[in-house]
């Protein structure tokens, strides 16, 4: 699975900077995010110290944060924030392990909590990516995940941010989870890809994708400060 992830999310990036009318390289994208949500379960399941899980994952946000507003032209927060938000959400939640109710009530608050904020930072995926994470990490079988994915979808979609509906191709991930799960219960993600390599590709392709942006087309510092000055506007 995360050699999937890397490639979809290269193809996704490359459609958004380089072939703007390849529609099929934004679907073909949309399913790498679900991936890197399911796998950041898998791994604060398995984490012999959920502290050094959430470290190294702030450490990478932190890396990559330069390489994605060189790429996007944008102020915002990459998705390893995001990512980092929904696992301290969870590791919160986990607290209180044993008293459904109150993990209930722990993970909407934090989720409200964390709304506003995370839309004022622009956050990559934001709050629709903290859902897909509690999603992952706590609902009770396979198909009610997908259930949950096509909920959270549609909410967002013609709720929240009214995006493109391209969004709804992300499901085939979670449809691909779920028949796993469904074959096999126990079956375990397997780690296939170096982890020098799972940790370095997000930041490190976004830097080789801008480097090559601003090369090709030009792109000087005061053409990024005006772009993200007016996105930020």
């Amino acid at each position: 699975m995360q050699l999937i992830a890397m490639i979809t999310m290269l193809i996704d990036h490359l459609g958004a900077v380089f072939f703007f009318e390849e529609r099929w390289m934004r679907i073909v994208g949309r399913i790498a995010f679900p991936i890197y949500c399911y796998l950041l379960v898998v791994g604060y399941r398995r984490t012999r110290s959920q502290k050094r899980y959430a470290f190294r994952l702030f450490i990478l946000a932190l890396v990559s944060q330069i390489p994605f507003m060189f790429t996007f032209f944008t102020s915002g927060v990459n998705v390893i924030g995001t990512l980092f938000v929904s696992l301290l959400i969870l590791m919160a939640v986990d607290y209180f392990k044993g008293q459904a109710w109150l993990q209930v009530f722990v993970a909407f608050v934090l989720t409200a909590v964390t709304y506003l904020p995370m839309e004022a930072l622009k956050f990559d995926y934001g709050t629709y990516g903290v859902l897909l994470v509690l999603a992952y990490r706590y609902l009770p079988n396979a198909w009610s995940m997908v259930a949950a994915h096509f909920a959270i979808n549609a909410i967002w979609i013609l709720g929240f941010r009214a995006t493109s509906d391209i969004q709804f191709f992300s499901m085939i991930t979670t449809f691909f989870i779920a028949g796993i799960q469904s074959a096999s219960p126990k079956a375990k993600t397997e780690v296939r890809v170096p982890r020098w390599l799972w940790r370095s590709f997000y930041p490190g392709h976004l830097a080789i994708i801008a480097l090559v942006q601003w090369q090709m087309y030009g792109v000087t510092w005061n053409d990024f400060i005006m772009r993200i000055t007016d996105y930020s506007m």
